[in-house]
C-alpha cells in the first residue's frame, strides 16, 4: 500500500473518531450565535500566532478546508466553534464536553420542536 493511500485511511478514520465534533463546529458556523463566535474569534486570535497554524492548506485532512492546525489538521473554522474541542497543543480548552453539548443541542432540539407546534 502506498503511503498517500495509508493517509488517506488515516484521515477517514481521524474524521471518523472526531465526528462529532466536526458536526458540531458545522452547526455553529451555519446557525451564528454571539457567545460562541466570541468563543471562536479568541480561540482563532490564539491560533494567529501558533508556528502550527496552516495557512496554505497543506496539512488540512479535508482540502480547501485553511486555515488549518498543523498538528490535528483540523479546519479551524469549524474547530474553533467546536465548544467540546480542544487544542491539541494545548493553547486552549474544551468548554463543555461532548456529553454536555449533546445534551445542549438535544434540549435546543426539544425547544425549537415545542416553538414550531401551532
Amino acid at each position: 500500500m502506498n503511503n498517500d493511500r495509508k493517509r488517506n485511511i488515516k484521515d477517514v478514520i481521524k474524521i471518523w473518531k472526531e465526528k462529532d465534533k466536526i458536526l458540531e463546529g458545522i452547526k455553529n458556523k451555519i446557525f451564528k450565535n454571539a457567545d460562541v463566535e466570541h468563543i471562536a474569534a479568541e480561540r482563532m486570535e490564539t491560533c494567529s500566532t501558533c508556528p502550527h497554524l496552516d495557512t496554505e492548506g497543506s496539512k488540512c485532512v479535508v482540502p480547501g478546508t485553511s486555515p488549518c492546525c498543523g498538528l490535528c489538521g483540523c479546519s479551524l473554522s469549524l474547530k474553533t466553534r467546536a465548544l467540546s474541542a480542544s487544542c491539541d497543543d494545548k493553547r486552549w480548552d474544551a468548554i463543555l464536553t461532548e456529553d454536555e453539548q449533546a445534551f445542549l443541542d438535544q434540549q435546543l432540539y426539544d425547544n425549537s420542536e415545542d416553538n414550531d407546534t401551532i
